[in-house]
């Protein structure tokens, strides 16, 4: 099968993913979803999501079976940033949901009107206008359907840019603060949990629109803000992971709170966890307010990278390996 590449941001180099659960994907948005809809309907509900997720990640004995700690070291997990002795840990949920010491390992790009990656990931940018070079819209997801349908955001973010953000079973799965400012509404939307695997991004139409998560709008004109109008963070879960857990912390991870509107988020801090397994967070900003790094435009259109992005939408969509808390935009002056 082809492999799924994408592009190393400290050295612009390429490197191929190993697809956690390829087998299973294959399967699962290949044959069970035209043979079986029933059951493909099935396991990507909530019930079946639940068992997943306990079999694979809070059984003593899946740490074993799976080999975790391993599939970590072989994709170059640093287990010395934790937070907590790794050898405490006897689940793969543990594992999963570490903290690390970010203050430290991940420093924060915090320059007045620059924007953050919300997580340790791979990301593809691109505009949401009409005939825009990269079709976020319409591929990854629908504007309209992604923010629940409330007409205000649809309206504020139509023709802005977006950031798609994928979580691979490897990383840190803390989400943290893009932009600093006031929190205007949070709400959730339902649906299912479709896996966020690359295969299974180009077999679904939209899949991000269909999965269940949780939309955040920061107003970042205000005192102390990042200044880059407002924000939407949409925070999607995905196979195996059933829910995201808000729980924003001012200072380090001390002091866990629900996120709300009128809080006012600074830049950089843990705004929430995702449960084990792979996910999404989409960022999506006002037309005009911000410039993407001129490295994320150059990588996205790259020809020598093997991307199933790519391959499945016929336009060059490749994704560059980010840091959590590194810059990702900055405010467009003027």
């Amino acid at each position: 099968m082809p492999a799924h590449q994408y592009v190393d941001r400290a050295t612009g180099g390429v490197l191929t993913e190993s697809l956690f659960g390829d087998r299973i994907v294959r399967f699962l948005y290949g044959r069970a979803r035209e043979q079986a809809p029933a059951l493909f309907r099935a396991l990507t509900g909530k019930a079946a999501n639940d068992l997943l997720g306990a079999l694979h990640f809070d059984s003593p004995l899946a740490a074993r079976l799976l080999g975790n700690r391993r599939f970590l070291e072989r994709q170059g997990v640093d287990l010395g940033e934790c937070l907590e002795d790794p050898a405490t840990f006897t689940t793969p949920r543990q594992l999963f949901e570490r903290k690390i010491r970010y203050w430290r390992c991940r420093p924060l790009a915090a320059e007045r009107g620059t924007v953050v990656s919300p997580a340790d990931s791979r990301v593809v940018v691109g505009c949401l206008a009409a005939g825009a070079a990269l079709p976020l819209k319409g591929k990854f997801f629908e504007p309209g359907e992604l923010l629940g349908g409330r007409r205000l955001w649809v309206e504020a973010f139509a023709e802005g840019e977006g950031a798609i953000f994928r979580l691979t079973p490897d990383k840190y799965h803390w989400n943290h603060v893009p932009a600093a400012g006031r929190v205007l509404e949070i709400y959730e939307v339902p649906g299912t949990f479709h896996s966020c695997h690359p295969r299974a991004t180009v077999e679904l139409a939209t899949p991000l629109s269909k999965n269940r998560r949780t939309v955040t709008v920061i107003d970042t004109d205000v005192v102390g803000g990042t200044g880059v109008g407002r924000v939407a963070m949409v925070e999607v879960v995905a196979l195996m992971i059933g829910a995201v857990e808000q729980a924003y912390c001012g200072e380090r991870y001390d002091r866990p709170q629900a996120v709300r509107p009128g809080l006012f988020v600074a830049k950089g801090q843990p705004k929430s966890l995702y449960r084990p397994g792979s996910s999404t967070t989409v960022l999506l900003f006002e037309p005009g307010r911000v410039r993407f790094e001129a490295d994320l435009e150059a990588h996205r259109v790259r020809l020598d990278v093997a991307s199933l992005l790519s391959q499945g939408f016929g336009v060059p969509m490749v994704e560059t390996e980010v840091a959590v808390r590194s810059a990702i935009a900055c405010r467009r002056e003027g």
